[in-house]
């Protein structure tokens, strides 16, 4: 049998602890009945099994038969705090939501570790395995690199790899692109510190309101007018919050956004110009407005070479219709991207929209659904990447 055939024996497995894990998600760092799960599914496997210290992340090394390098594979495990609206029989109901399929990564890198524990004596070194918790605004992978994951092995990986599921794509598709494949982020908050009064009487107050309302229009006509448009900057504003009764004009208005650069010069003028806008129409209306700008992950920049060899894996072992490249990046932003910082790597997409269910939600809305019959391709492709990979070293 072939390692297809045997991750396709597993997929009911995968599946089903795929499902468990959608039913009962969790937010951020601290995914304690996740991190259970993904133990007891390793369990009797021979792996060396370390968990994190500020974040519930689990890191497994499996000693291949002979000597050689090490390489990563890594599976997300964290949820996003969104209420679940598909209706399906394993649909979360407290609150929060597998709406990016996370819960999918973590059960393909389970699959990748029984098939790859399966070969151990004709691996020639060691695979790092990193589940990984709070890639959703998080930094779980700054932070499992920091607690020391790309030492896990001893010496550091020779190359990294991760799948992500999407709902763009037809089910079962691979994509993937050399060099830039996704954004930068960053987040700004904004409050416009007005003097508040009563509704009726907006002159003898300082209304925060329409400044805000102004700032969110002056926002897009920045990006429009101050950016390369083949340097591309991407801000939205996500929050707006101000007053609590009509009647009253509030004394502050706030504003949270994201910001998405494809580059370290246009996330740099992003923050300065944003900060030049909310300054200057603050200044028209006779406001202060105060910002506070944070960013979050650089750009995911893939190796050319290693992006090569995932695509000739995949038409070698799926066939060559299987592999589609992306023209251009996309504008999500991954903290995956540490890793690619640290050690050449790649980062795949992998379709997972059945349309046979209708219209494809996109990833992050709270009526995504994932077709989870792709888990044991995923697995598929984590196991084989780590094997040829070795056999190359």
């Amino acid at each position: 049998m072939t390692l297809r055939d045997d991750a396709r024996a597993l997929s009911g497995d995968l599946v089903r602890l795929r499902r468990e894990i959608h039913a009962d998600p969790e937010i951020g760092l601290r995914l304690p009945r996740t991190q259970q799960r993904v133990l007891a599914a390793l369990d009797g496997l021979p792996l060396e099994v370390k968990t994190g210290g500020a974040l519930d992340s689990v890191t497994a090394v499996l000693r291949g038969g002979a000597p050689g390098p090490a390489v990563l594979l890594r599976g997300d495990m964290d949820a996003l705090p969104v209420v679940e609206k598909t209706g399906l029989p394993y649909a979360s109901s407290n609150g929060a939501m597998h709406a990016c399929g996370h819960d999918l990564h973590t059960a393909g890198l389970v699959g990748a570790a029984r098939l790859l524990s399966a070969r151990r004596e004709r691996l020639a070194g060691d695979v790092i395995f990193m589940f990984q918790p709070g890639e959703e605004g998080y930094d779980g992978a700054g932070q499992m690199i920091a607690e020391g994951v790309l030492e896990a092995a001893g010496d550091r990986p020779v190359a990294a790899y991760g799948v992500h599921v999407s709902t763009e794509h037809a089910s079962g598709m691979f994509h993937g692109r050399p060099g830039t494949l996704m954004a930068a982020s960053a987040t700004f908050d904004a409050t416009v510190h007005g003097a508040g009064g009563h509704g009726s009487r907006p002159h003898d107050a300082k209304d925060p309101v329409p400044v805000a309302a102004e700032l969110i229009t002056a926002l897009q006509t920045m990006v429009t007018r101050r950016f390369d448009v083949f340097d591309p900057v991407v801000v939205t504003v996500g929050r707006v919050r101000a007053g609590e009764a009509v009647n009253v004009i509030p004394d502050h208005a706030s504003l949270g956004a994201t910001v998405r650069a494809f580059s370290p010069e246009a996330m740099r003028r992003a923050e300065e110009e944003i900060g030049r806008v909310l300054a200057n129409v603050g200044r028209a209306h006779g406001v202060e407005v105060a910002l506070s700008f944070e960013p979050q992950y650089p750009a995911t920049v893939t190796d050319p070479a290693e992006t090569a060899f995932a695509a000739g894996v995949v038409e070698e072992v799926f066939g060559s219709v299987r592999w589609e490249p992306l023209a251009v990046p996309k504008t999500g932003a991954e903290d995956f991207s540490r890793v690619l910082a640290e050690v050449p790597g790649t980062f795949v997409f992998l379709g997972a929209h059945d349309a046979a269910t209708g219209p494809a939600a996109s990833n992050h809305s709270p009526l995504a659904r994932f077709d989870d019959t792709v888990i044991a391709d995923a697995a598929t492709l984590l196991a084989e990447l780590a094997i040829r990979r070795l056999a190359a070293s």
